[in-house]
């Protein structure tokens, strides 16, 4: 994890922007993650652990219609913490891990349904970690609100959470290089 860490905060830092962090089943380990890169202290803004779902609402500002509709394990929730993060934090990206670590299910959300949120100037998305990440062990299951089955994090406790850290952090290099190709940039 290391390694995808140090190329979010080289790309964070070329283009001079910083990340802020809404962490729910990781309990910091994300933002742990990227402070452990050096120099990360130059985009990393900082983070909010709202592990338990009132934290969602009271420290991240989630609203609480949308907690008690969808609520703390889904993808609109997600993308409320990633924006959370975003604002709160003053940072130029968002981005949230929210779901079931394990060892059971929580409120008929399956162990491995893990969404990661990020929210940036030019708006928010949620995506299933399951299906950010092609080599990390998964199962097929299905997630509330859907028939069909998903891409869920499969292993123990604190594998899912670490996979959950490595989808994020994954995501977020997507989305800057995604922008980089938009602006006609290369790094």
């Amino acid at each position: 994890m290391g390694e995808i860490a140090a190329e979010v905060i080289t790309e964070l830092t070329a283009r001079r922007e910083t990340i802020g962090l809404c962490e729910s089943l990781t309990a910091g380990l994300a933002s742990a993650t990227l402070a452990e890169v050096p120099g990360a202290s130059a985009a990393l803004r900082g983070a909010m652990v709202t592990y338990a779902t009132d934290c969602k609402v009271g420290l991240a500002g989630v609203p609480p219609a949308v907690i008690e509709k969808y609520g703390p394990v889904s993808p609109i929730t997600a993308r409320e913490m990633a924006k959370a993060a975003r604002r709160k934090l003053n940072a130029d990206w968002g981005i949230s891990l929210t779901g079931v670590a394990g060892p059971s299910e929580q409120d008929g959300h399956p162990v491995g349904e893990v969404w990661i949120g990020l929210a940036s100037n030019k708006g928010c998305s949620a995506e299933l970690a399951g299906d950010i990440l092609s080599d990390a062990p998964l199962v097929r299951g299905c997630v509330p609100g859907s028939t069909e089955t998903r891409n869920l994090l499969h292993g123990e406790r604190n594998d899912v959470r670490r996979w959950a850290v490595e989808a994020a952090l994954r995501a977020l290099l997507k989305a800057l290089r995604e922008q980089n190709d938009e602006d006609g940039s290369c790094t």
